[in-house]
């Protein structure tokens, strides 16, 4: 009998559950207990997967199907929207599963725990309730939060991101014809993303996101306006007391770039431009929206939640100045 904790995932078609199972087939304390996929259903996993190799295969499980199985972790990786119908039916009749969230639909719920380790470890309370970041919010948290208390506008932000972003279902801003050569503005007030970053910040965020042709990565640039003037040296210290014992936050001298970051588990933020004045300060990062912008987070979310190093099974190297994992 396995002492591991059993996980399921439901909407594992996507990018995103790919990368999760990828986590979970490495994880010494978590087992695989089912992926339901109405567009897989009835095929192994492991044709799909080349981490993992058991027999299990996908499965088509409506609500009450996935809350019938009462496994211990239940990971939501469906389209913004999807989630309610599963949440409460997992509430009624395994109200004690783990089950973390990776759309936008609890990311404003006060009932739920807002899990972005680097800045909201201490507010966990032990909720059996997870609300994974967007990729996007991610990144433009990162960026601000060392220096929210010296602000005298709303950042502003600039973010591109790979294609993978826009999932599976076919449109414009996936369609690696349409963005060839091309960059696609998308959704550029009242991103969803931006009212994310504006919340958990506490402090309104303006963001402009671009579609690019890479498949995964992204990269978001922001525009800081200071209430006093710093030193670069100033912003330097902020950025590494906030990230240097983080094994998941880089912070670089020079700017990040977004082809480096691909397949990373770690976020980079670097850059550090400051205007003449110091009153104006540019920082830039960057992560894989498949990894640190979405299973990465979530696995670091379902490792302290069910009491291992909040790192296990994600491939880091611990220590300040390292660029990445191999």
């Amino acid at each position: 009998m396995s002492d591991k904790k059993s996980i399921g995932i439901v909407g594992a078609r996507g990018h995103t559950g790919a990368e999760l199972i990828r986590l979970i087939a490495a994880h010494p304390a978590l087992e695989l207990a089912f992926v339901s996929s109405r567009e897989l259903a009835g095929q192994r996993v492991s044709e799909h997967s080349d981490a993992y190799a058991g027999e299990l295969r996908y499965e088509n499980l409506d609500p009450a199907a996935v809350a019938a199985r009462r496994a211990d972790v239940v990971i939501l990786a469906l389209p913004n929207g999807k989630a309610a119908p599963y949440v409460e039916a997992i509430d009624a009749a395994a109200p004690e599963t783990l089950l973390l969230d990776l759309s936008a639909d609890y990311r404003f719920d006060e009932r739920w725990y807002y899990g972005l380790p680097e800045l909201t470890r201490g507010k966990w309370r032990g909720e059996r309730r997870i609300s994974n970041p967007g990729c996007y919010a991610t990144a433009i948290q990162l960026s601000v939060a060392p220096l929210k208390d010296l602000l005298a506008a709303p950042p502003v932000c600039f973010g591109v991101s790979g294609y993978s972003g826009a999932g599976t279902t076919p449109s414009d801003r996936n369609d690696p014809e349409k963005l060839r050569d091309n960059l696609m503005p998308y959704s550029l007030t009242g991103h969803a993303h931006e009212k994310e970053a504006s919340r958990h910040l506490g402090v309104p965020v303006e963001f402009m996101p671009h579609v690019a042709p890479h498949f995964r990565g992204l990269t978001v640039t922001t525009n800081l306006y200071l209430s006093r003037p710093l030193k670069r040296e100033d912003v330097l210290a902020r950025f590494h007391h906030a990230y240097d014992a983080e094994p998941l936050v880089k912070v670089l001298d020079e700017a990040p770039w977004v082809s480096r970051i691909a397949h990373r588990h770690h976020a980079e933020v670097g850059g550090f431009a400051l205007s003449a004045d110091g009153r104006r300060v540019v920082v830039v990062a960057t992560l894989d929206n498949l990894l640190k912008g979405a299973a990465t987070q979530a696995m670091q979310n379902i490792n302290r939640a069910i009491g291992v190093d909040e790192c296990t099974a994600i491939p880091v190297r611990r220590g300040r100045g390292e660029r990445s994992e191999e």
